[in-house]
């Protein structure tokens, strides 16, 4: 390992973390805070006022949700917590790490609120009496003002990016907010930058503040060049894979969130060929010290890292960095790239960004002052391409290093004894020999095309054709749905009674998984519920996602049923037109997707 003298980092228990809390991060990834989380836990724990000045992206939801959280109390009914954003995006997010890290809080709530959303959808789920609201200031207000969000037992105020709400003329709303908080409420404060107005707010709403200043480490190597792929499926593993057989490298270091993962993703590089090995903080000293020194001697080429045991790490040999998982704060990715590209070598970072995730990798460009570069996954053909280079090089040094005379001998027995071709002997070694490897393009389950028929059955509906006359319902019959190839049927708890359409069910999840909409297969909708073919292999955090994602004012609750009845109209259960509803067309399974794709959910 590397001499690096570096501080000791607390960990969240030793900062006076509630357990419930302390559980929640731990199973999230977290293992120790980012430099802002450990400088505001312990004031905001003790209820003090807080003004911090930090860029986004240095882990500032959770340094003000973990503290705030652990004083909350969940059997009080009414709004304890209150956070304001500057955006709808920011609020979401912001609530989807807070419900995360109080999992564990019974009878926990938290509701997001932001103008754009149903007015009647948030009166509805301001009555579960949430404990946290997070919102934009001007939807809050209006809340405010209809008496139906009352603050009186307030306990925690929020304001984060407070620069940003200034810029988009929000500060008055917040003024007016401030005013009708209790005087004994906290106060905490986060902004980027400290204009005159944001100041004077702090000097005038905040009591003796305790004051962080956190100076980001922008300064990334010149020499290390930083390309990101946008995560446009379930496969995360598939194209880390595909990278793996194209790019040129010598020693890889491979990034994760949590310790379970280091040892998944270890295993299945090494079932596909690579020799790979986990680094993380579970592991002794002296296994670690092991492990490093097998990757300096070559015996190991990719490690799958957490942040905390890659520390101080200097391996000569390593070429790559890959973020697999995003990290939480710019100052992590600073950390993570830094791994190569050292002592003037040249290095190579790749970062992976799901759509979701793409405010982080804005907010890394920010802090670094540099541009990352978007990066086209390996096609079936390019991997081909690189496994025949391979093979020839791999064949010339055989044949210039190698005594080969015995197998000379074997060949040329064999030839005598059946008058075979030279040629289509080495060609059926060839074959056995990259069995496992084909040298010819295989195509992935991502790059499926669509069906031959698709242009002919889209030309026979001209832009012209009369509406189809309404027909009478047809009695759905049940039988076995049977998914395509690389494909598993889910189940997913909304259906024609909700209102739903094919086309709901394709944005939700192709916005929501990162997934693109024409790799979404067959969708069967009953009545109460609906089937959904999506590509195998969903990974787990994806899976919880999709639970929790609504459509139609329902949660989708997926699931993996193990025998999936659905209806022969693979696409929609029929049902009568409702009262005064027009006769519509019935569009194409490849037209629903692009309509679907093209809108957020």
């Amino acid at each position: 390992m590397s001499t690096e003298q570096l501080d000791p980092i607390p960990s969240f228990s030793e900062l006076g973390i509630a357990a419930p809390i302390v559980k929640a991060i731990q199973e999230a990834g977290y293992e120790t805070p980012s430099p802002i989380q450990a400088q505001s836990i312990t004031p905001l724990l003790q209820g003090r006022d807080l003004l911090g000045q930090a860029q986004t992206g240095t882990g500032k939801t959770a340094a003000f949700s973990l503290p705030l959280l652990s004083r909350i109390d969940a059997r009080q009914k009414t709004p304890q917590i209150l956070v304001l954003t500057p955006t709808r995006e920011l609020a979401i997010q912001v609530a989807e790490a807070i419900q995360g890290y109080g999992r564990h809080l019974k009878g926990f709530h938290v509701l997001p609120i932001y103008g754009g959303q149903s007015m009647s959808i948030q009166l509805r789920q301001l009555q579960r009496n949430p404990q946290v609201i997070v919102g934009t200031p001007g939807r809050i207000l209006d809340h405010i003002r209809r008496g139906k969000l009352v603050l009186e037992n307030l306990q925690s105020l929020v304001l984060d990016e407070a620069d940003e709400m200034l810029r988009m003329g929000f500060i008055d709303d917040v003024e007016t907010i401030l005013q009708e908080t209790p005087e004994t409420r906290q106060v905490a404060l986060f902004s980027a930058t400290m204009p005159k107005p944001i100041h004077r707010v702090a000097q005038r709403y905040l009591k003796d503040p305790v004051e962080v200043h956190i100076k980001s480490k922008t300064s990334t190597v010149d020499t290390i060049n930083q390309r990101y792929w946008q995560v446009t499926g379930l496969h995360k593993l598939d194209a880390l894979t595909r990278m793996l057989e194209v790019e040129d490298f010598d020693g890889m270091l491979i990034f994760v969130r949590t310790k379970n993962a280091t040892v998944d993703l270890a295993e299945k590089l090494e079932a596909r060929g690579y020799a790979s090995s986990a680094l993380n903080g579970d592991m002794n000293q002296a296994l670690r010290e092991k492990t490093v020194e097998k990757m300096k001697a070559g015996k190991i080429d990719i490690l799958v890292a957490t942040d905390v045991a890659a520390r101080g790490l200097d391996i000569e040999r390593m070429s790559h960095v890959i973020n697999y998982d995003i990290p939480y704060d710019t100052e992590s990715y600073v950390h993570r790239i830094g791994r190569t590209g050292r002592a003037g070598r040249k290095g190579e970072a790749i970062l992976f960004v799901a759509p979701r995730e793409k405010r982080m990798l804005g907010a890394i460009e920010k802090a670094t002052r540099q541009t990352i570069s978007k990066m086209q996954l390996p096609s079936s053909e390019d991997i081909a391409d690189r496994r025949v280079m391979a093979f020839k090089q791999h064949l010339s040094e055989t044949i210039e290093s190698q005594d080969l005379a015995f197998f000379e001998n074997l060949i040329t027995q064999y030839q005598e004894e059946h008058n075979a071709d030279p040629v289509e002997m080495a060609a059926a070694l060839a074959f056995l020999v990259q069995k496992n490897r084909p040298l010819l393009p295989v195509k992935h389950v991502s790059e499926r095309r669509q069906p031959k028929d698709k242009p002919e059955r889209e030309s026979k509906r001209s832009a012209d054709r009369e509406p189809r006359q309404t027909r009478e319902p047809r009695q759905v019959r049940e039988r076995k749905h049977q998914p395509e190839e690389g494909m598993k049927t889910y189940r997913v708890e909304v259906g024609a009674a909700d209102n739903v359409e094919p086309k709901h069910l394709v944005g939700a999840i192709a916005n929501e998984a990162g997934l693109e909409s024409q790799f979404i297969g067959r969708i069967s909708i009953m009545d109460d519920h609906s089937f959904v073919d999506l590509p195998d292999g969903m990974p787990k955090d994806i899976f919880q996602h999709l639970s929790k994602v609504w459509v139609n004012n329902k949660q989708l609750q997926i699931s993996l049923p193990d025998d999936v009845p659905a209806a022969t109209n693979d696409r929609k259960t029929a049902r009568p037109p409702r009262k005064n509803e027009a006769p519509r067309k019935r569009l194409s399974l490849q037209k629903e997707r692009s309509n679907a794709g093209s809108k957020r959910r």
